[in-house]
Formats: structure tokens, sequence, C-alpha cells
């Protein structure tokens, strides 16, 4: 294999983007949860411990949810004081009250809780319409902001739904104004079986601000199921969006949406963002020796270009962005 010149891709910055790019790791909790063997909760550990060397600021940890919903994530109690000690933002996902309360009592400070714009998937998820899982989030939300937590908002399914098909936008937006008015502090926008295009990511993000939701509470999550991920994403930072979801290496899926595939990779992410000359922070070469490291665990290569790119080709060396 050639040896690529360590100094690419060459920096050519573009109009209308952001300075800087706040990257939210998702990839030790959404990257993890659909594996069929269960990862030991030290690796886990070891995971995030090395993901927040390679200065990533942003990185959820786990989920609070019955062990009988997500097997890979019932060392939840084990794992995140084994990661507490961090100097990193650590969120993890909260179902209800009973998780919220699980996480306050380890010391969490940054808590998720996941709803839908889907009926169908409300209903695969938590066993809820949209409404009764919105009124099943407003005390969690309530709670966490009188302890002073932060408080994300995912939404799933905001492009397309596997038994619903094309989701109307303001079904989306109706569904965001409900998190926004709850006391969510941000909101994340899931493209969950990754169906978005760039267009349709633009009049979302348009309607969106027409809706009174500021683009700095706004956040993308895109799967790249269709290889769409990364030009979803530029639309999104030419829209001011400056907040991405990534999965280091491209892990993860949904375990409830079984036409979901792997998230945006974030080193696929940094790659273009460092050639755009925007900061992330990151430091590439240690982030592509995480996922490889993370790989041999899973027994699997991993399905990242840029680290497939990259891993043992000497171009990975540290250079921070």
């Amino acid at each position: 294999m050639s040896t690529p010149d360590p100094v690419l891709p060459m920096t050519v910055p573009a109009e209308g983007l952001p300075a800087r790019v706040r990257i939210h790791e998702v990839g030790a909790r959404d990257g993890l949860q659909n594996e069929k063997a269960i990862v030991p909760a030290a690796v886990k550990a070891e995971f995030v411990r090395r993901l927040a060397g390679t200065g990533l600021t942003t990185i959820e940890a786990t989920s609070f949810v019955h062990p009988e919903w997500v097997p890979q994530l019932a060392d939840a109690e084990e794992l995140f004081p084994a990661v507490a000690d961090l100097p990193v933002d650590l969120p993890v996902l909260v179902p209800n009250e009973r998780g919220l309360d699980r996480a306050l009592a380890l010391g969490a400070r940054r808590v998720a809780v996941f709803a839908s714009a889907t009926e169908s998937f409300a209903k695969a998820n938590l066993n809820r319409t949209v409404d009764e899982a919105l009124a099943m989030f407003a005390p969690v939300v309530a709670r966490a902001k009188a302890a002073d937590v932060h408080v994300r908002g995912y939404l799933s399914m905001c492009f397309g739904d596997p038994w619903e098909g094309a989701v109307p936008v303001p079904q989306v937006v109706r569904v965001c104004r409900a998190l926004l008015d709850m006391g969510c502090d941000e909101l994340s926008l899931g493209d969950t079986i990754g169906v978005a295009t760039p267009g349709h990511v633009g009049a979302l993000l348009t309607a969106l601000t027409e809706a009174g939701v500021p683009v700095e509470a706004l956040g993308v999550h895109f799967h790249d199921t269709y290889g769409q991920a990364l030009s979803n994403t530029l639309t999104a930072l030419r829209h001011g969006v400056t907040t991405v979801d990534a999965s280091a290496g491209g892990l993860g899926g949904c375990p409830y949406a079984k036409s979901a595939t792997g998230n945006l990779a974030t080193e696929d992410l940094v790659w273009m963002l460092r050639g755009l000359g925007i900061d992330t922070g990151v430091d590439l070469g240690r982030l592509v020796a995480t996922s490889v490291w993370m790989a041999a665990h899973l027994g699997r290569p991993s399905p990242s270009r840029t680290v497939r790119a990259l891993a043992g080709s000497g171009a990975d060396s540290h250079q921070e962005q």
C-alpha cells in the first residue's frame, strides 16, 4: 500500500462554514449497543479513556436503560464510575425517572432522553405513542434541570421511518418544539435509517429556524446507510449547525430499526473538517489507533474508510486539528 503524504488533506476553507465543530462522540454507547457479543466493562472503559486521549471533549458513555432492553449496556453502574474522573463531558441516556435516578446517583451531569418523530418507532422503541413518550420525559427533564444537569433530547426518525416511509417536516418540527419547550438544552436530529439527503436536511433546518428553534441548540446524527452522511453533515454546517454526532470507527446502528447501519465515522468527519480548515481539537492519528484497537476487540475491521486508508500507512501520525 502506498503511503499518503502525512500533510494531507490540503486545507482549503470554504465560505459559509463554522470555524469550529464540536464532535459528540457516540461510539462507546450507540456504537456498542447493537453488538451481539457482550463487550466487557473494562474494555469499554479503556475505549472511553482512549477516546478522551484523542482530544474529543464530549463522549457519550453509556445508557441507564433496563438491561432487558439493551443487554450490551447492562453494566452502566460499573462503567460510569470507571471513567467519571476524565476531564471531558460524559453524557448518558436515561429513558425514564428510574434511569435518571441511577445516573444521578453516580454523579452524571449530562443526560439525554430519546424521543421519536414517528408513532411506529415510538411504539417499537418505547411501547408508547409519541405524545405518551413526551409525557414520560417531562418529569425526567424537569428533575434533571432542577438538579442543574444538562439535558439533550434525541429525536429519531427525523427523515424517514422503516414502517411509515417519508416523515413530514412539520411532524418533526412539532416534536422538536415540544422537547425544547420541555426544557431540553439541545436536540440531536437523528437520521436513524440513513435515508436523508442534503435537500431534505436543509428543508428541515430551515423549518426549525422558522419555528423559533435556535440553530445553536441543534446537533445532527447521520447514519451512512446510503453513503450520504458526510454530504448531509456539510449541508447542516452551511445552515449554522456546529455540533455533529459521530462514532469512532463507524460503529453502531439501532437495535430497534433493523435497516439502520453504521453511524457516521468520526475519522471520516475529522478528515473532511480538516480539509475545510474547521477546528475540532481531535488528533486524527490517535483516533485511528483507538478505532483499530477497538476493532481488534470486536474481531472485525473498522468500516470507516479513513481508518482503513490510514491504519498502518504511516499517515496517521499524531496531527491535531
